[in-house]
């Protein structure tokens, strides 16, 4: 995977001004540790970092293309399943390559087809391509948002890049919150609304969108759209078709010439993925799979089941090795580690994160890339097949807010006072409203499943957005690529209009994905309640989080009580974070999670040097 930059100016001579991009550039290199390269001209300066999985040679960016009197150049962040497909149909069109990367099909399919290249597209993906002759730069994001794409539109200037952080060093743009980012933080965060940067004059692409830039006019377009259809395939064919698509998901996102892993925490999804996996490189004679699952220090002793995590994940995950005959490896995770490393998780992500959820997984992935480039993953299946209680759960079910961030009453309390005007509550409330109103309907369907549909839909583009996100910052800061396979848009298509008789077979979550997985994975497995990620329950954790916090409630400048009430925090660290009664966000933010995301914000203020615009 890579990071990619861009600049590109209407009337403003840029020929001169590599610096700005080169400095850009440059704060991404984790993302892209292997190669970098610029490209310049009179209007636009772009710039690449590169993680090399596959074609060392041939697939170098910036990288141009001429064809028809025009000039190409494009960067890219991404990875491309049907490369060979597509190149197939452009060799048919006369196009001869002089790569096997998907860099240059990519290219060579916008040159072809335009915009219209989008509809060839499977894979995650965020690129730019700029025409020199017509002064056009082309913006596009993947379906469902796993690679990232910022950019900013100011003084006739169009500037773009894998993260914010990059978008930070341009001179044009400073690091201020405004209203609306503030409530963005304490109202929705740690997630955020599609298409929002946070800071001022900062947005994002939002999935399935493409923006397209035109003689300083951008144009933003969606280019794909869940739809409400009809499911004409009985229980057994849904089963079968569901399977399938798995499997040929799975197997596409093996493509690399470098290490492939996979993530395992003896979970429905981590173990059908890794199972699928290993049994593909038995086929085809690969060495023996690595797998990863991730455990904190002394977690044996501390360990406290909950309605949410009924058990612990790592005799699961042994069980589940041994089945597969993977070369398993426990990450285990240390407790003043994962504190210290909140601060790491909060420059990589530009933002407050989900606390200690991002730490461990930035502890984890440092880990794992010793041992490989590219490894896939189980999130995503929860959003698509109904793996959460909120789906399950009436009294959630239909909550008219977002059921895993329905605290706002009590996140607006420990406002600071000179906040309390801002409309927070409204604001969510909004943002709630306006995704309902974006649902797809299906004509005479009943009110149970129209109000399902609403809940899938609404877990697709806000939960598992924020999910997408935080594995994309975590793992690429130690240049790790991490595959998403239940996030193929051919799955979450087929998957959205499963009826929900099917979709919750025998009464189970997952019920449908786990008959699926008969035959693929043992019967103890198939059987097991979902348990989510896995946090700390040691009681050093907590008192190590309450003395961060306590040190900076006694700094009188601590930049976290411009946003917060002071009293009202230090209530919260007192008592643990038992004080707050609801998790701030999902089902794992509470106690003490929730003081390492007041830390999060601390060290997020400080380290972009966040100024709030009143």
């Amino acid at each position: 995977m890579c990071g990619i930059a861009g600049w590109v100016s209407k009337e403003m001579g840029l020929k001169d001004k590599t610096k700005i991009i080169e400095n850009m550039t440059t704060i991404l290199a984790a993302r892209g540790p292997d190669d970098f390269g610029y490209y310049s001209s009179e209007n636009v300066q772009l710039g690449h970092r590169r993680l090399i999985i596959i074609d060392p040679e041939g697939g170098a960016q910036p990288m141009i293309r001429k064809m028809g009197g025009h000039e190409y150049v494009i960067v890219y962040n991404g990875e491309l399943y049907n490369t060979d497909e597509i190149r197939e149909k452009l060799q048919k069109k006369g196009h001869v390559f002089k790569s096997y990367s998907d860099t240059e099909v990519l290219l060579v399919s916008y040159i072809e087809w335009g915009i219209d290249c989008l509809s060839y597209l499977n894979g995650i993906f965020a690129f730019g391509v700029w025409n020199e002759k017509e002064k056009t730069m082309f913006l596009a994001r993947d379906h469902l948002g796993v690679k990232p794409l910022f950019y900013s539109l100011k003084k006739n200037h169009l500037i773009f890049a894998s993260q914010i952080k990059a978008i930070l060093t341009h001179p044009l743009i400073e690091p201020i919150i405004s209203q609306e980012g503030v409530m963005e933080i304490l109202g929705l965060g740690p997630a955020r609304s599609l298409g929002h940067g946070v800071f001022k004059d900062i947005h994002e692409i939002p999935p399935a969108h493409y923006l397209l830039y035109k003689n300083g006019v951008p144009k933003l377009t969606e280019y794909w759209k869940l739809e409400a259809k009809p499911h004409e395939e009985n229980l057994t064919t849904t089963i079968d078709h569901t399977r399938h698509l798995l499997v040929d998901t799975i197997e596409r996102q093996l493509v690399s010439d470098v290490p492939v892993c996979t993530f395992l925490s003896g979970g429905l999804d981590s173990s059908a993925i890794s199972a699928i996996t290993s049994n593909f490189f038995k086929r085809e004679g690969e060495n023996r799979l690595e797998t990863f699952s991730i455990e904190y220090e002394d977690n044996d002793k501390y360990f406290q089941a909950n309605e949410f995590q009924p058990d612990s994940d790592q005799v699961w995950a042994e069980k589940m090795a041994r089945f597969i005959g993977s070369n398993h490896n426990t990450v285990i995770i240390d407790n003043i580690q994962l504190v210290d490393a909140l601060k790491d998780a909060v420059k990589a992500n530009c933002l407050p994160g989900m606390a200690d959820i991002d730490s461990s997984l930035y502890l984890f992935c440092k880990e794992v890339k010793k041992k490989a480039t590219v490894a896939l993953s189980g999130e995503c299946a929860d959003e698509i097949f109904g793996g959460y209680p909120w789906f399950t759960k009436p009294g959630v079910t239909n909550a008219t807010t977002f059921p895993w961030a329905n605290p706002t009453k009590e996140r607006k309390e420990i406002i600071n006072k000179c906040l309390q005007n801002y409309p927070l509550e409204e604001y969510v409330a909004q943002k709630y409203l306006d995704t309902i109103r974006q649902v797809p309907k299906l004509k005479g369907e009943s009110k149970k499943e129209a109000r399902m549909r609403e809940l899938f839909f609404l877990n697709i583009k806000w939960f598992m957005i924020t999910l997408l996100n935080r594995k994309d910052r975590m793992s690429m800061a130690h240049s790790l690529e991490v595959r998403v396979p239940f996030a193929d848009y051919r799955l979450v298509e087929y998957a959205f209009n499963i009826p929900n008789n099917m979709k919750f077979y025998r009464g189970r979550e997952k019920g449908l994905l786990r008959e699926a997985l008969r035959g693929i994975l043992p019967k103890e497995i198939i059987d097991r309640k979902k348990s989510p990620y896995p946090k700390t329950h040691h009681v050093a954790y907590t008192i190590a989080v309450q003395d961060r916090m306590k040190r900076i409630i006694s700094d009188k400048k601590a930049p976290i009580f411009e946003l917060l009430d002071r009293q009202k925090v230090a209530e919260i660290v007192e008592t643990g974070g038992k004080s707050m009664h609801k998790p701030w966000y999902g089902q794992l933010m509470t106690g003490p999670q929730l003081i390492a995301y007041f830390i999060q914000i601390n060290t997020w203020m400080e380290e972009y040097r966040v100024k709030i615009d009143r």
